[in-house]
């Protein structure tokens, strides 16, 4: 725990600093939500192909998904995804031709969710 999938568009993996955006990230997700440094796992999934709205051209998305365990408050998750957004404004860059579109979702994870370390 935490838990973070970050999706984004194969059109901006040259303008986004993933390593320095993880990075950034997990300080972020330990000062808001109180998560232990060495919990923090960040997997990135690039996207082939985006189509936002009747249009394939001119278009990338990032998302991010972010699991915790229960117990943040609704009001910890809101400061958890504002901080997401500006992260995302700082750390993707995409080509003048893009219309970048960011979200960011933070939840709990079920009560099943298990783990385990080798």
């Amino acid at each position: 725990m935490p838990q973070i999938t970050v999706d984004y568009s194969a059109r901006l993996a040259d303008g986004f600093d993933r390593p320095g955006f993880a990075k950034a990230l997990h300080t972020a997700v330990v000062d808001i939500a109180a998560a232990k440094p060495p919990a923090c796992k960040t997997q990135f999934r690039r996207t082939e192909e985006t189509t936002v709205g009747p249009d394939t051209e001119g278009h990338a998305v990032v998302h991010v998904h972010i699991g915790l365990l229960a117990g943040r408050t609704d009001e910890t998750k809101a400061r958890l995804t504002e901080a997401v957004l500006e992260l995302l404004r700082q750390y993707v860059k995409p080509a003048e031709d893009l219309a970048l579109h960011a979200s960011a979702e933070v939840r709990d994870l079920d009560p099943s969710y298990r783990k385990f370390d080798s």
